[in-house]
């Protein structure tokens, strides 16, 4: 390992990591096709695991023989800082002991992704990262073959959305579409069935729609407030929802996809 300790809070060295709860750094710091910040051995193990590189980790001292396993042969700097360090340069308690700046890997045309995918989750405009960082905990665990996230919905690859989804976010395959359009017609091209989940009079009970699943389903999941947008339920072939008791009109965007996939399993 290039092992280099660093006290200064100063050092240039560090600059990757400065103020990581500032919003107006985080877009100097996570620029897209630029870098993005990995929170804890374990998901740097499974970003290294996906192929990501590490342009340098910041490590205390009780976490450097198992940066040194995860990282092997890779050549990135492992800066050895104090704990009063980390937390004064970042802005927050660093409990976990390691923090890796990644490079953003570039991100695949979305017929690439769907290729061979049978369920597909879909990501409207979501501004929540830790409700990102849920979906795709729940896309991975509940077997969702790739993931879609529209262009305004907020970056899986942001540090909270890492962390919050274990690391998930590497494991399955996703892509950001460019144009929510040419998304559409790229799922409808490869046969999808587009099923939007929201509230609608003519909607159809997710029970219903699982016991005649159709081959490949593209589920889409709006925002958190207003859930999906009018244009997201037009572009959709079925309208879906989840039959709900007790008052209540719906759940939590991650609660919801948790059990829409696991209805949709195979």
């Amino acid at each position: 390992m290039d092992l280099q300790r660093v006290t200064d809070l100063d050092d240039p060295r560090l600059d990757d990591y400065r103020g990581l709860t500032d919003t107006a750094l985080r877009a100097v710091t996570e620029p897209e096709g630029g870098l993005y910040i990995a929170e804890t051995a374990t998901v740097i193990a499974r970003a290294v695991a996906a192929g990501h590189r590490p342009r340098s980790v910041l490590v205390s001292e009780r976490r450097v023989a198992e940066v040194g396993r995860i990282l092997g042969d890779l050549p990135a700097p492992v800066l050895v800082v104090p704990d009063d360090v980390a937390a004064q340069v970042t802005g927050f308690p660093v409990h976990r002991g390691a923090l890796a700046s990644m490079h953003r890997p570039p991100l695949a045309p979305v017929a690439d992704v769907i290729e061979g995918a049978r369920l597909v989750v879909v990501l409207e405009d979501i501004g929540d990262h830790t409700n990102v960082g849920a979906a795709f905990r729940a896309a991975a665990g509940l077997g969702a073959d790739a993931v879609l996230v529209s262009p305004r919905c907020a970056d899986p690859l942001y540090r909270r959305s890492v962390r919050v989804s274990m690391g998930t976010v590497f494991q399955v395959p996703w892509t950001r579409m460019l144009d929510w359009d040419a998304g559409v017609q790229d799922l409808r091209g490869a046969g999808f069935d587009i099923a939007a989940l929201a509230l609608a009079d003519d909607a159809v009970g997710l029970d219903a729609y699982a016991a005649k699943r159709p081959e490949r389903v593209a589920l889409v999941l709006g925002t958190e407030g207003d859930g999906l947008s009018r244009t997201a339920i037009a572009s959709a072939d079925t309208v879906v929802t989840i039959p709900m008791s007790g008052g209540v009109d719906s759940l939590n965007v991650a609660s919801a996809a948790a059990v829409a996939l696991w209805a949709l399993r195979r």
